[in-house]
């Protein structure tokens, strides 16, 4: 089947009691079973929901993966991820990643006995200058907010050379735009908050796996930890990716827009977008990529600029998060990226006046007529 029809079809059959062409919600805690050891798959709600494994379903064939599970976060989804790791086990981290990713590796798994090595990821020639071995490889790309590209099918081969298992976060592409799993990943993660739920109701996350043995352990994980995405969470993002392949097309065709935009404004310092040819990962991108998506992230020189500019925008809305059908802006340097000190933001390029905006699906006339009037603030 095309993607289109899988994003519609897959994993959805009609409701078999009554013909329903939407998978219910069954928000139930529960099952009735019929005596000892004689159930009709279904247990208790924590282990298993139909809406919820219609989705997992769903979202396995659209990353073209062997099997899927969802969880009640995108980090719910990373930390069961890295469950599959033991303590004194090593990982080596993209650099430039997602503030909550940094957070949860650095403050928590940390404290497990799991080593973390943070490593440009952009250059696959840097992971011949770690030392040592290495268990697990954890990718962005592009990442958050930079928007480095990170080759996926080197570092493919540089893991399995390793022996180590490559894991991919594909929240800012979606698997419309990038399917990691083709190019030798082992396991792609997602807030499926984001582009694949589309209308910024739901937060969840999902892990996508190829190999039978990690399936196990995921869908073990997600019983025995119990941070299970909702019935209802569930029915929305299977909403939502109904209509992924109408919507990221016109979340690239603004983005497109409005990076051209504000790369011919005078108080804009530098854009970051894949998209460009003279972005340092185009070429990269665009061979492991079918589009360049709508994150981009820009800098206004510095965090009184970006304090006049924000708050002065009436289309655009700042807030946490990114991938629904409205416009959203953040400040990274106090948002999503706030956990890391000043000290290594400043390491990484993440400049107090950096801003992000994850493009949404409105006009993208009156997208760039509100960044516009929010420039002339600066």
């Amino acid at each position: 089947m095309g993607f289109a029809t899988d994003c519609i079809h897959a994993g959805q059959e009609p409701d078999p009691t009554t013909g329903a062409i939407v998978v219910p919600i069954y928000q139930t805690a529960t099952y009735v079973q019929e005596g000892i050891g004689k159930h009709k798959g279904y247990e208790y709600a924590r282990t298993q929901n139909p809406t919820r494994r219609a989705l997992e379903k769903n979202l396995a064939a659209l990353e073209g993966g062997t099997d899927a599970y969802c969880y009640a976060s995108g980090m719910a989804a990373t930390h069961a991820v890295m469950s599959l790791l033991k303590a004194g086990e090593r990982v080596v981290v993209s650099d430039n990643v997602y503030g909550g990713t940094h957070r949860l590796f650095t403050k928590v798994l940390g404290r497990y006995g799991l080593d973390f090595a943070f490593v440009d990821t952009s250059d696959a020639g840097r992971l011949d200058e770690t030392e040592g071995p290495f268990d697990m490889l954890w990718i962005e790309t592009p990442t958050n907010p930079l928007m480095k590209v990170c080759d996926i099918a080197a570092l493919a081969r540089i893991a399995r050379e390793r022996k180590a298992l490559l894991v991919v976060d594909n929240t800012f592409m979606s698997p419309f735009f990038q399917r990691p799993l083709a190019l030798g990943a082992d396991i792609v993660v997602h807030s499926t908050t984001k582009f694949l739920n589309g209308h910024s109701d739901s937060v969840g996350g999902v892990a996508v796996v190829k190999t039978a043995g990690h399936a196990e352990w995921l869908q073990f994980y997600q019983n025995a930890a119990g941070a299970i995405l909702s019935p209802f969470d569930a029915w929305l993002v299977l909403r939502g990716t109904k209509t992924l392949a109408m919507r990221m097309p016109r979340h690239e065709e603004n983005g497109r827009k409005v990076a051209a935009f504000l790369r011919e404004q005078a108080r804009v310092k530098k854009v970051y977008w894949p998209g460009f040819p003279d972005h340092p990962g185009h070429d990269v991108h665009r061979r492991q990529a079918t589009g360049f998506g709508a994150m981009i992230a820009f800098d206004l020189g510095s965090l009184a600029a970006a304090g006049r500019f924000l708050p002065a925008l009436r289309l655009c809305s700042l807030g946490e998060s990114l991938g629904g059908v409205e416009t959203l802006i953040s400040h990274p340097a106090t948002m999503t990226h706030a956990g890391y000190t000043p000290a290594e933001r400043d390491a990484l390029g993440i400049r107090d006046g950096l801003v992000r905006i994850s493009v949404g699906c409105e006009d993208a006339e009156d997208l760039i007529a509100d960044l516009k009037h929010g420039l002339e603030q600066v």
